[in-house]
C-alpha cells in the first residue's frame, strides 16, 4: 500500500481514482500530473512502485500544491482571518450560517443544525 502525503492510498483502484483519497486532489489535478510524469492513469495503486511514489510526492513539492495538512492549515487560517477582521463572512462562519449568500428561511438546515422549536403565538380559535 502506497503512502502520499500522509494518506494510505487504498488498494486495488485505479491509480487516478486512488490519488483523489488525498485531500486537496481532484480530478484534473490527478489527471495533470500523472500526464506530466508519464505514470499510466489505469494503472492499479497496488501495482505502484516506489520510484513512482515518491516521484509524485516530489512533484507536489516542485508545483507548490498544498495538500494535506498544509491545505487544511491554510483554508483555517483564511477563515479565522476573516473572523478576526469581522467582515460579513467572518460573522456568518462564526455564527455558523451559511456564507455564499444562500436563503436561511427554508433552507440551510446542515449549517443551523436540528431546528429548535420557539413557541409561536396562541391562536384565535383556542382563546375562544
Amino acid at each position: 500500500m502506497a503512502r502520499i502525503a500522509g494518506v494510505d492510498i487504498p488498494r486495488n483502484k485505479r491509480l487516478d481514482v486512488a490519488l483523489q483519497y488525498v485531500h486537496g486532489l481532484g480530478k484534473t489535478v490527478v489527471k495533470k500530473m500523472l500526464a506530466d510524469l508519464k505514470i499510466d492513469p489505469a494503472l492499479k495503486s497496488d501495482h505502484l512502485d516506489e520510484v513512482s511514489a515518491s516521484r509524485i510526492r516530489d512533484y507536489f513539492d516542485e508545483k507548490g500544491i498544498a495538500v494535506e495538512g498544509d491545505l487544511r492549515r491554510n483554508v483555517g487560517l483564511n477563515i479565522k482571518r476573516l473572523i478576526d477582521l469581522q467582515s460579513y463572512r467572518g460573522i456568518r462562519h462564526r455564527k455558523g450560517l451559511p456564507v455564499r449568500g444562500q436563503r436561511t428561511r427554508s433552507n440551510s438546515r446542515t449549517r443551523k443544525g436540528p431546528r429548535k422549536t420557539v413557541a409561536g403565538k396562541a391562536s384565535v380559535k383556542s382563546l375562544k
